[in-house]
């Protein structure tokens, strides 16, 4: 690769807005402070049970990764869009040589960079249960792969929030409803026909999580996961799209 394509590649706007964003988290406590919040819950679940059930396993962490993905990740998302929107910097943006897809990818990265930025401390979880028992590499590497998945797509989700409102709070509950709803109604299933559970159990990333963090990959865990990431970004380009106008 010449310079020249390094130059180009490095230059281009996705990946500048991607580094404006990774700096405003970085360079601000928000990022910090969402990440210690996630690592003081997730590690308060692993250590309940290493230590009181004395079991070192991880099958209690992946279980509830979902729904703490839910809470923390539209936490880092809220204020991608949402504060621009409000100051009127955005509008300056999009007056720019930029297309909207350009602003949503770059912010779209940096926002799924700095979820799976926060499953890296919890490596140690895994080092520790390593010392102290036996643990299957599959449904370990499976959960990590699973739970990118999730940041992937819970990113989407909130950056579509995001720019969906001024307002940085309503751009976390709208992303929090959604991301909650897609890892916590399987629960409600067991109330309805089993052909309807067999339906809707498709739609539910929870499910599809759970399939992976088992070991298994399946193309159609995948396939979702893939799917929902690029509707949700589709729709943030159309949002942003009709604002231009």
């Amino acid at each position: 690769m010449t310079d020249s394509t390094k130059q180009t590649k490095t230059s281009s706007p996705v990946f500048v807005i991607m580094k404006r964003e990774l700096a405003a988290y970085f360079t601000s406590p928000i990022a910090y402070i969402v990440t210690a919040l996630f690592l003081i819950f997730s590690g308060f679940l692993f250590f309940s049970t290493f230590f009181l059930q004395q079991r070192a396993e991880l099958r209690g962490f992946f279980a509830i990764l979902p729904i703490l993905l839910s809470f923390f990740i539209p936490a880092l998302t809220m204020r991608l869009f949402s504060e621009e929107k409000r100051s009127g910097s955005l509008e300056t943006l999009l007056t720019l040589p930029v297309l909207e897809g350009q602003v949503v990818a770059g912010k779209f990265l940096a926002a799924f960079l700095t979820s799976a930025a926060m499953l890296v401390p919890t490596f140690f979880y895994v080092i520790t249960a390593a010392q102290f028992g036996t643990l299957d590499a599959g449904p370990v590497i499976g959960g990590y792969l699973g739970a990118l998945f999730l940041c992937a797509s819970y990113s989407a989700i909130g950056i579509f929030a995001s720019a969906s409102t001024k307002n940085q709070i309503i751009a976390f509950f709208i992303a929090f409803t959604i991301c909650i709803v897609l890892s916590l109604i399987n629960m409600f299933l067991v109330l309805l026909p089993p052909v309807a559970v067999n339906i809707l159990s498709w739609f539910l990333a929870d499910t599809h999580f759970k399939s992976i963090a088992r070991g298994i990959i399946d193309t159609r865990d995948l396939l979702y996961f893939i799917s929902l990431t690029a509707i949700f970004l589709g729709l943030t380009v159309k949002i942003e799209q009709s604002d231009r106008r």
